[in-house]
């Protein structure tokens, strides 16, 4: 039998970086709201109460664009305020924007790569998951129970900020969490074991969740958790680190089973070419694996400055065997014009925070059934 160890992070949407990457995407929103071809293209950088924005967003009324009342909402609604900081109204925020309409004729340019790119995306035949990585949809999953601690149990004193790992063994279509590890931003004279507690049993209960949803999955316990490993975690967010949009493209794509590429999705609109890659490879990916051609695909995309389509590369099955490309191209449209047009959602902050391939409703998840 093969027995392989994967492990998997996911962060709390207090998280500096995950500030960072949710305010780059809200300008996102707002630019492409304004605009269907708007041009965006920011970075987003955060410590202690300062926030720093540049780039360009070029689109109608992008002077209109509430810069400051969008970033204090982020952090608003990331769980930052009276009690934690920075709050919101604390915020020093520097902007630096090319912030204006499209040049002439720059709209239809929108179509053609502006720059290069390599995307790489993929999925497994685990409906379940997603066609996701085991490890990976568990973490996700537990951050996102963990972090709802602080508004179910508020007695524990939890902050914004955390972060999740896991460990899991796999063995033939079955999958046993071997190790769990967390750190939850807590008040000091809040009771540490109280915390420990809720967390062991808001895990058992969120396994056993997985379990049902997903055949071998086992809902035991590992025989030991780690919470706050490092000890006392009071001082977190930007305060305790530096945050920096696209910092976390491991966590946002698969978690480091699958190899990414290396552009940043967060910040970027839909018709950035390592973006637009990025979700049309998945789409591949997912298609193939749906239709039985694969039990795993990776599909590498490769952009050159003016292509219209991206340039499918490489696509390999679950031995690393390649699959046949011939027609392939033509059986899938990677065109800028279609995900500047059709990849759109109507809350990007959440996708900032919790990964691109959360939502099996997408736009880029959707794909032809048998």
């Amino acid at each position: 039998m093969n027995v392989s160890l994967y492990a998997a992070e996911f962060v709390f949407p207090g998280h500096p970086d995950k500030l960072c990457d949710a305010i780059a995407d809200a300008l996102v929103q707002a630019a492409t709201a304004r605009e269907k071809r708007a041009l965006v293209g920011v970075e987003v950088a955060c410590h202690r109460h300062k926030v720093f924005i540049t780039g360009r967003i070029g689109c109608e009324n992008a002077n209109t664009i509430d810069v400051d009342d969008l970033v204090r909402a982020v952090y608003k609604s990331a769980g930052y305020g009276v009690a934690w900081y920075p709050s919101p109204v604390q915020l020093e925020i520097h902007v630096d924007l090319c912030l204006g309409p499209l040049e002439d004729g720059e709209d239809e340019f929108r179509e053609l790569s502006d720059d290069q790119a390599i995307c790489i995306g993929y999925a497994n035949d685990i409906e379940a998951s997603n066609h996701l990585p085991v490890e990976h949809w568990l973490a996700r999953h537990f951050a996102k129970r963990l972090y709802r601690l602080r508004e179910d149990n508020p007695e524990l004193g939890l902050g914004p900020d955390g972060k999740v790992i896991v460990v899991v063994k796999e063995m033939e279509g079955a999958w046993q969490l071997e190790r769990f590890s967390c750190s939850l931003q807590q008040k000091n004279v809040h009771d540490e074991i109280a915390l420990f507690r809720a967390i062991r049993l808001a895990v058992e209960a969120e396994l056993q969740l997985l379990a049902l949803q997903l055949p071998g999955l086992s809902s035991k316990m590992p025989p030991d958790i780690t919470v706050n490993g490092a000890g006392a975690f009071e001082v977190g967010g930007p305060e305790g680190d530096n945050g920096l949009s696209g910092k976390k493209l491991v966590m946002d794509a698969y978690g480091p089973r699958v190899p990414i590429g290396g552009g940043a999705w967060s910040g970027k609109d839909f018709f950035k070419a390592d973006r637009a890659g990025g979700l049309h490879a998945r789409r591949i990916a997912k298609q193939l694996v749906r239709l039985g051609l694969a039990k795993e695909a990776t599909v590498v995309l490769g952009w050159f400055p003016g292509n219209r389509s991206a340039q499918i590369l490489r696509v390999t099955d679950q031995n690393g065997q390649l699959l046949n490309l011939k027609n392939m191209d033509r059986l899938f449209d990677t065109s800028l014009l279609t995900s500047g047009e059709n990849f759109r959602l109507d809350n990007l902050t959440e996708l900032a925070r919790w990964g691109h391939f959360l939502v099996p409703s997408s736009p880029w998840e959707k794909v032809a059934t048998l």
